[in-house]
């Protein structure tokens, strides 16, 4: 189970607002790095997705620390780390949250389910699922098939 990830935003407040939406969630500041927050799904899980802005690396400290960070400006913001998520939304509430903010949002299909390709400030994507395309995905990708 994923209880978290990160991704690279240009407004990184803006962007984990629009996920705390999304997610009916809650919004909480990330300590470690400055203008970067995180978008609580607020299940009992801990779902969470952390905002940087872009340019942000995580690298390993050189001794017994936690991971260090570093801002690289000319960062393009493009990444292929990517996450699909299930949410308690319409294909329309997708669409409308994305069309709110200028962001892509496709319905796309990946074989025997489908996915709502959700493009985060048109650089970074999140396959969205919502509860029927969550069905037809457990269907197809569960252990007992």
């Amino acid at each position: 189970m994923i209880h978290h990830l990160s991704i690279p935003a240009k407004e990184p407040l803006s962007v984990a607002k629009a996920l705390v939406e999304l997610f009916d969630g809650h919004l909480s500041k990330f300590g470690p790095y400055p203008d970067s927050y995180i978008a609580w799904a607020g299940d009992n899980k801990g779902t969470a997705i952390e905002v940087y802005p872009i340019g942000t690396e995580m690298f390993p400290d050189s001794a017994n620390g936690q991971a260090n960070f570093q801002h690289v400006p000319d960062a393009s913001g493009y990444t292929a780390t990517h996450a699909t998520i299930s949410v308690n939304k319409t294909v329309e509430q997708i669409s409308s949250l994305a069309n709110k903010h200028g962001w892509r949002a496709i319905k796309l299909s990946r074989g025997s389910f489908d996915v709502i390709e959700f493009w985060i400030e048109n650089h970074v994507m999140l396959e969205l699922m919502t509860a029927e395309m969550t069905a037809d995905y457990l269907k197809d990708t569960s252990t007992d098939n």
